[in-house]
C-alpha cells in the first residue's frame, strides 16, 4: 500500500493531462504565447498566495535546509531548480503551439516519446536499473513510436522537442530529495513567470476580454497545471524516474482517444496498432510491481 499511493498519484496526474485538449482546443483562436503567459502568471499568483497563507512554516524550513547544505550541494540544487523552470517553460510553450497549430496526435506522440527519453536519461544520469522485462517494454514503446512517425516525420521532431524537455524536468527533480514539493513547485512556476515577464509587453496581444478565456485559463492553471505537477513531484518521492516516465504514456493514450472520438481527427489502422503496442508496453513495464506484490 505504501508504494501504491505513489502509483495512484502518477496515474491521476497523467490521466488528467490526457483530457487537456478539451479545455485547450476552445482557446485555439488565441496566440500560443498569450495562453502560456496567462497560464503561468495565474499559476504563480495562486501558488504564492497559498504559500503565504498556509505554507509559511514549510517555506522557512526549506530555506533553512538549503542554507545548511554544503556550498557545492546548494549550488547544484539551485541549478537543478532553475533548469527545471527553464524546461517547464519550453515544454509548455511547445505543447500549446503543437496542439493548437499542428494536431492533438502530434502532442500525443510527444508524450509517447517522453517516457523513452526519461528512461534512457534516468539510466545514464541517475544509474537507475531496469530488468529484462522493463527493457522489453521500452523496446515495445520505441517500436510504437517509430510506427507512428512513419507517416509524418515532423510529428516525431515535435515529439522529441516536447518529450525531451519534460523528461529532463522529471530527471532533474528526481535528484532533489528531502524538500517540500509544494514549495519547490512554487519556486519553479514563479521563476518561470519571472523569466517570461520581460517578454510580455513585446509579444503579448491585446488583453482578452471574453469571460470564457479567463475561466478556461483558471481551469488550466489549477486543474491541469498545479494539481498534476504536484502529484507528479509527489510520485517521484516513491517511484523511479523511469517508472514515472513510463506511466506518462497514460496521457497520450487518452489524448489519442479524444482526438479520434471528440475532435474526429482521422485515425489509421497503423496508428491503432501503434497505440495498442504502447499500451501493452506500459503494462509490461509495471508487471514486475504486480508480480512482486503477488
Amino acid at each position: 500500500m505504501k508504494i501504491a499511493k505513489y502509483y495512484l498519484a502518477a496515474i491521476f496526474a497523467y490521466a488528467t493531462w490526457g483530457f487537456f485538449s478539451l479545455v485547450l482546443k476552445p482557446l485555439s483562436g488565441y496566440s500560443s504565447v498569450d495562453i502560456l503567459f496567462y497560464r503561468i502568471f495565474s499559476c504563480a499568483i495562486l501558488m504564492v498566495l497559498i504559500t503565504a497563507l498556509f505554507k509559511r512554516s514549510e517555506l522557512v524550513k526549506t530555506f533553512s535546509n538549503i542554507k545548511a547544505l554544503p556550498s557545492k550541494q546548494r549550488r547544484n540544487m539551485l541549478l537543478l531548480n532553475v533548469g527545471g523552470s527553464v524546461f517547464l517553460n519550453i515544454n509548455w510553450f511547445s505543447f500549446i503551439y503543437v496542439l493548437n497549430h499542428v494536431s492533438i496526435k502530434a502532442t500525443s506522440l510527444a508524450y509517447l516519446v517522453c517516457p523513452i527519453i526519461t528512461t534512457l536519461l534516468a539510466y545514464w544520469l541517475l544509474h537507475e536499473k531496469l530488468n529484462k522485462i522493463q527493457w522489453t517494454a521500452v523496446g515495445l514503446s520505441i517500436m510504437g513510436c517509430l510506427m507512428l512517425s512513419y507517416a509524418n516525420i515532423m510529428d516525431m521532431v515535435y515529439g522529441i522537442v516536447i518529450g525531451f524537455t519534460y523528461a529532463a524536468y522529471l530527471v532533474s527533480q528526481r535528484k532533489i530529495v528531502g524538500f517540500d514539493k509544494f514549495i519547490l513547485l512554487t519556486f519553479h512556476i514563479s521563476l518561470a513567470a519571472l523569466m517570461l515577464l520581460p517578454f510580455y509587453p513585446a509579444y503579448s496581444g491585446p488583453v482578452p476580454t471574453e469571460t470564457l478565456f479567463w475561466l478556461l485559463i483558471e481551469v488550466i492553471a489549477v486543474g491541469f497545471t498545479v494539481i498534476p505537477l504536484f502529484l507528479n513531484l509527489y510520485a517521484l518521492k516513491g517511484l523511479s524516474s523511469s517508472t514515472v516516465g513510463m506511466l506518462l504514456n497514460i496521457n497520450p493514450i487518452i489524448g489519442f482517444a479524444i482526438a479520434a472520438m471528440v475532435f474526429h481527427e482521422p485515425i489509421t489502422p497503423l496508428q491503432m496498432a501503434a497505440y495498442s503496442i504502447i499500451f501493452i508496453s506500459v503494462v509490461v513495464f509495471n508487471v514486475h510491481y504486480l508480480l512482486k506484490k503477488k
